[in-house]
């Protein structure tokens, strides 16, 4: 792989850049004006999504071109789908003996630092892009079939760490010609005159956390292609400006998440059972809250067990903390006595789709697509997206190719639109797969919840397979869920004993997460007075809560009147939890500098 520092060292030497003026994306991608601060409203959002620097004199003068370069297709994430397609791409330009670049670049400092999963692969994609992965080298990527439970069938199936997964197919990548660039976090969608995807810019490097330019300050860089595509996972940053630019979710329903939290451990060595699953619903959570969690013995040699909850992001009581819950669980005596005597080694926490089929958006427009997890190919039932977002991935790069490696080029925008890349996936194993769990996860809002829904599923799932001629609906968004404080009761945790449950600041340690002090919060705040006016008056500052990492927090302020809101932004893990389930949908996360966030090893 390519490191941070080498990046701009290749473009000079090996390609011949040319230098663009800065493009401007269209103005409605940042409309939020920001509220200068007072005394009553401390200055806390200083980003300049929020503040243009064209109004900030501190940056008169400052030189703002940037580098630009080309290539046929530009990935930006290096997850599943994004390395499946570029992948794909390579293969079949290397089958049919044709010339085609294909760059990805992705925001963490090494393919796999920032992936998380809990994970249970199902193989069939990857049998399709690899069907000699097992005899692919000592790099393996996968350990055990895993053991039949119920009420999901998990035989046949791979308990993998998807970090270690992706970091190799990211080597299976490059070893096939793809250009993966690590460290640079796309920052910007560039588009053409006629509103046409033309590319992305990374993200500019040396802002003050003031947001003033610093002696090293330096210009991202552009990458123009012609088609991009987008596999941030979910609730990319870039995929929200391009719903609303293009109108994707027009036909659609309001995408709804979950928030997966997740340790490894070392146990006792008598306690191992490699390649078994344990899966559970229920207790810590009331019958209300959507969730379940996974318990995975490990096959590596040692005594590893990778463990974790998933809390639904449609629950309602802001006292609720989807950390706490999971220390919590960590006591039942079905989990303690497998964790009893062990050491955790590793937490992290994500974000993922759950909305499935009723939530999908159009996936296509001029100059790019959406792949993976990002537009949400998640079976919920399953509890997995590994195989659909590597399948997407796969078909995008399928009906890329005889696009872009044509000799004419017909298309009606200067970016490609490829449409038959929706085509294909309503025509895939993907659709089918997730229409038949179509309504189990809606099938939750009911009266009697889990208990309802799980009535729901043995019969209209397990005994009709989703044949029902009716598509329930969600509850809407998740950040419209929560009821005022003063209308739930406050949840009391127990505290951490230090042996099975801990505190969450110790947990973020052992994400390996860290950002460059000195820059802007990439947290955004579109209203900096918001959240003591609405978020803590109303919902007694529920962001104290749902961030897994410990990023919001209110204080006094100075005067010792009120109080503030303090973003610690360094102890972000980039779950998104944050931008998802805020009830008044002010906070807009950014990209940090590259390379920053977690420092995740396989989870």
């Amino acid at each position: 792989f390519l490191f941070p520092t080498d990046l701009l060292l290749l473009y000079r030497s090996i390609r011949a850049l040319k230098t663009v003026k800065a493009e401007h994306a269209p103005p409605q991608l940042y409309t939020w004006r920001w509220k200068c601060s007072s005394a009553v409203t401390p200055r806390i959002t200083s980003h300049y999504t929020i503040c243009p620097r064209d109004k900030d004199p501190r940056w008169e003068g400052v030189e703002m071109e940037r580098f630009a370069d080309e290539a046929d297709v530009v990935i930006v994430g290096g997850g599943p789908a994004g390395l499946s397609a570029a992948i794909r791409l390579k293969q079949l330009a290397n089958e049919q003996e044709k010339e085609l670049r294909v760059c990805l670049v992705e925001k963490a400092s090494q393919i796999g630092a920032h992936t998380l999963s809990g994970a249970c692969l199902e193989p069939s994609a990857l049998n399709e892009l690899f069907p000699d992965w097992k005899e692919r080298g000592l790099m393996a990527p996968t350990h055990d079939l895993v053991t039949p439970s119920l009420p999901m069938n998990n035989h046949g199936n791979y308990i993998v760490r998807l970090g270690h997964f992706v970091r190799w197919l990211g080597e299976q990548a490059e070893a096939l010609g793809v250009e993966i660039y690590p460290g640079y976090a796309a920052a910007e969608v560039l588009f053409h005159e006629d509103g046409s995807v033309k590319g992305i810019a990374t993200n500019d490097v040396g802002i003050a956390k003031d947001g003033s330019p610093k002696d090293v300050f330096e210009r991202g860089m552009e990458l123009h292609a012609k088609v991009t595509l987008f596999g941030e996972g979910c609730h990319g940053h870039l995929a929200k400006q391009l719903y609303r630019q293009f109108n994707l979710r027009e036909n659609c329903e309001p995408q709804t998440y979950a928030i997966g939290l997740k340790e490894v451990w070392l146990i006792d060595e008598k306690k191992w059972r490699p390649g078994r699953v344990e899966h559970s619903v229920g207790w810590p959570l009331n019958r209300n809250t959507y969730g379940g969690s996974f318990l995975y013995h490990l096959n590596e040699g040692e005594p590893l067990v990778a463990l974790g909850v998933v809390v639904g992001l449609d629950y309602t009581n802001p006292y609720l903390s989807p950390f706490r819950e999971f220390q919590r669980w960590k006591h039942h005596p079905f989990i303690a006595k497998t964790l009893e005597g062990g050491n955790r080694i590793a937490y992290g926490a994500r974000a993922l789709n759950e909305g499935g089929y009723q939530c999908l958006p159009k996936v296509t427009f001029p100059g790019g697509m959406l792949i993976g997890c990002s537009p949400g190919f998640m079976n919920v039932p399953k509890i997995k997206g590994t195989h659909t977002a590597m399948k997407s991935g796969m078909l995008a790069a399928e009906a890329i190719f005889p696009k872009v490696t044509a000799k004419d080029l017909a298309s009606e925008t200067a970016g490609l639109h490829v449409p038959e890349y929706e085509d294909n996936l309503k025509k895939s194993w993907i659709w089918k797969e997730l229409y038949s769990v179509r309504n189990i996860r809606p099938s939750f809002h009911n009266y009697f919840g889990l208990y309802g829904g799980m009535v729901y599923t043995g019969v209209f799932y397990w005994i009709l397979r989703g044949k029902e001629p009716w598509t329930l609906k969600h509850a809407g968004l998740d950040s419209a869920q929560l009821k005022p404080a003063k209308e739930c009761t406050a949840i009391e945790y127990p505290k951490p004993d230090g042996k099975l449950s801990f505190d969450l600041l110790s947990s973020v340690a052992l994400s390996g997460t860290n950002h460059e002090g000195d820059q802007p919060p990439h947290l955004t705040l579109k209203d900096d007075s918001v959240p003591v006016a609405n978020n803590l008056a109303i919902y007694d500052g529920p962001e104290q809560r749902f961030c897994p990492a410990g990023v919001y927090e209110y204080v006094p302020l100075e005067t010792g009147e009120g109080m503030r809101l303090q973003i610690n932004a360094q102890n972000c893990v980039h779950c998104k939890t944050c931008d998802i389930k805020d009830p008044s949908q002010n906070i807009n996360w950014v990209v940090p500098e590259g390379s920053g966030g977690p420092a995740y090893n396989g989870m």
